[in-house]
């Protein structure tokens, strides 16, 4: 498809207005799995959307580590900051150069990272639909997505002193029970051999 007749798409102006060369094929990629794992819309936008707030404090001259820009994002955005810090956030970026209303009306919402994905980019998922390998894979990454932020939540719960202080074990474990003849199966056992052989 030639640049002229590319739908409009507000993430490939965003791209350009912040000079963000490569984040166009890095959302394809990330999004088609095409590496590994697939990443979500939402945190396609998150990712796109600090690109975009680091972008514009680089070209304010400020020199923000990584995590402090996640930090920033954070606050902006987080559903559970108080008006007070994210006002207090926004000021310490303006004092810095950074024109947060322009900033933040340059975010994009998943919608808009699907949109472009697919109408601009012509980028299309895989069909997984008739691959048990992968579809088992699928599981048990799901499995561990969920042990991992069980852990985190516990490590920080701890951190906090909402929990006492132990050594715990996150253990994540979805099992399928066949009706018929009660054998159970790890879920992604069952799906790679497709389906219980019992007899019953």
């Amino acid at each position: 498809m030639s640049e002229s007749s590319r739908p409009n798409s507000k993430v490939a102006r965003v791209i350009e207005q912040y000079d963000l060369g490569g984040m166009g094929e890095q959302l394809e990629v990330a999004w088609t799995g095409e590496h590994g794992e697939r990443t979500s819309l939402r945190d396609l936008a998150d990712e796109f959307n600090r690109a975009v707030l680091d972008a514009a404090i680089r070209r304010s001259d400020g020199a923000v580590p990584e995590t402090d820009v996640q930090s920033a994002y954070q606050t902006l955005t987080g559903d559970d900051v108080s008006s007070a810090d994210r006002m207090r956030k926004q000021r310490e970026l303006e004092s810095m150069g950074v024109d947060v209303d322009a900033v933040q009306s340059d975010f994009v919402t998943h919608q808009a990272i699907h949109t472009y994905l697919t109408e601009y980019r012509e980028a299309e998922l895989p069909d997984q639909s008739s691959d048990p390998d992968q579809k088992a894979e699928m599981l048990e990454r799901l499995r561990g997505r969920t042990a991992a932020v069980t852990e985190s939540t516990v490590a920080a719960q701890v951190s906090s002193g909402e929990l006492s202080k132990r050594d715990y074990d996150v253990i994540v474990d979805v099992r399928v029970i066949c009706g018929d003849c009660g054998t159970d199966y790890a879920a992604g056992e069952l799906v790679r051999q497709g389906g219980c052989d019992c007899t019953v």
